[in-house]
């Protein structure tokens, strides 16, 4: 494999180097590193303390392994920042209309690591109205918007569900886990999911899937209003025009 060494620049060996690590960051030493990339082992202990002293890796002083850098968390966290501005200014102009249209609150909600939360709110004008803020976290396994992306997510990222805490916020609140499932299971099959007054009563929303180019959920957009509005016999034109506008911002990725 030692051929692979010399067909590389030493930005490209670099770049292999910290790509190496997703996607679980595990600690490598050099000789790992070496095999798994086919570089040679001098080389990768150069490139190694190259990437090290500019914080992009560290060093574990026992075992002498090396893992991502405080430098690389930093650029993922404005870069997932940046990422999620963009879902917004996209998003924004047709969550509004659909405010305008449904005279409710709706939302947009993105999961950062397993944590759902508000990325951008437009308030209903009903004088009875929901209080939603942007930044604001939510629980996971009740939001509407959170079991929307859920449902539509790859299987590496549904089995870690069975480990998660699942609190009762309410009488409704999905507690036990393979229920959970089976609901998930129900989103996906009907492409929209609920908040049946699950995380506060009196309160319910409705949320469908954002849908990227690679099928991937990207985030999810949600109505939200008190559980008289967001009724049984009104949910019918709300999920209609709530998928349909889903899809339109889903076709902008």
């Amino acid at each position: 494999m030692r051929q692979n060494d010399d067909k590389n620049t030493s930005i490209e060996k670099a770049l292999k180097i910290i790509l190496a690590y997703i996607p679980y960051n595990q600690e490598m030493s050099t000789t790992e590193l070496s095999d798994k990339l086919g570089f040679h082992k001098a080389t990768v202990s150069r490139t190694l303390q190259v990437l090290a002293r500019y914080g992009l890796l560290i060093q574990n002083p026992q075992t002498k392994k090396y893992i991502l850098g405080g430098a690389l968390i930093q650029l993922g966290v404005l870069a997932s920042q940046s990422y999620h501005a963009s879902f917004v200014q996209v998003a924004k102009p047709y969550i509004d209309e659909l405010r305008e249209t449904l005279q409710e609150t709706v939302a947009m909600e993105i999961m950062v690591g397993d944590d759902p939360f508000m990325a951008y709110v437009a308030q209903g004008p009903q004088r009875v109205r929901i209080a939603a803020t942007v930044g604001e976290m939510l629980p996971r396994h009740a939001a509407a918007g959170s079991k929307a992306i859920l449902a539509f997510s790859p299987a590496e990222v549904q089995e870690q569900i069975s480990r998660w805490p699942m609190k009762p916020l309410t009488a409704n609140t999905i507690v036990d886990h393979q229920q959970f499932m089976q609901h998930l299971q129900v989103i996906r099959r009907e492409g929209v999911a609920f908040d049946n007054e699950e995380i506060d009563r009196g309160v319910s929303a409705v949320g469908a899937p954002i849908i990227d180019s690679q099928g991937q959920p990207v985030a999810a957009m949600v109505v939200i209003g008190p559980s008289q509005r967001i009724a049984i016999d009104k949910k019918v034109e709300i999920i209609g025009l709530l998928k349909d506008t889903a899809a339109k911002v889903s076709a902008q990725f």
